[in-house]
């Protein structure tokens, strides 16, 4: 039994095969998941996971070289924006309208489905080399 990481084993396993400049997703409840994206589910209720309490999960185990949110975030969600840009602090941080947004999300080897209720709660990791 794994004893540290992600317990996940959908996640964990989506994280090891990751390559270079792959994507995920994390989102909130509200994200359209595009057809044929895998969609790793963890919302039990309204608020629970939320979207700060995974993104600091899968980070610690992710080596991230970039980060794509909406731009719509500085207007409708203050609260994950601050966040993001501390989380992130020294990292590539991309803006797109909404729209664009959900056009990469059809890009990425999965999205990750949050608990989290509040707009716009939702980020595009992209992955990085991690030599050690």
């Amino acid at each position: 039994m794994k004893k540290q990481g992600i317990l996940n084993s959908h996640i964990s396993k989506v994280l090891a095969d990751l390559g270079h400049t792959d994507t995920i997703v994390i989102a909130d409840v509200g994200l359209p998941i595009p057809e044929g994206v895998a969609k790793i589910d963890l919302a039990l209720t309204l608020g629970s996971p939320s979207f700060a309490e995974t993104v600091n999960a899968i980070a610690s185990d992710m080596e991230i070289e970039k980060v794509v949110i909406a731009e719509e975030m500085k207007t409708d969600n203050s609260e994950a924006l601050h966040y993001i840009e501390e989380k992130f602090e020294g990292c590539a941080i991309e803006e797109c309208p909404h729209e664009e947004f959900k056009q990469l999300t059809q890009k990425a080897k999965a999205v990750i489905r949050t608990g989290e209720a509040k707009p716009f709660a939702n980020i595009i990791l992209q992955a990085g080399v991690y030599f050690g």
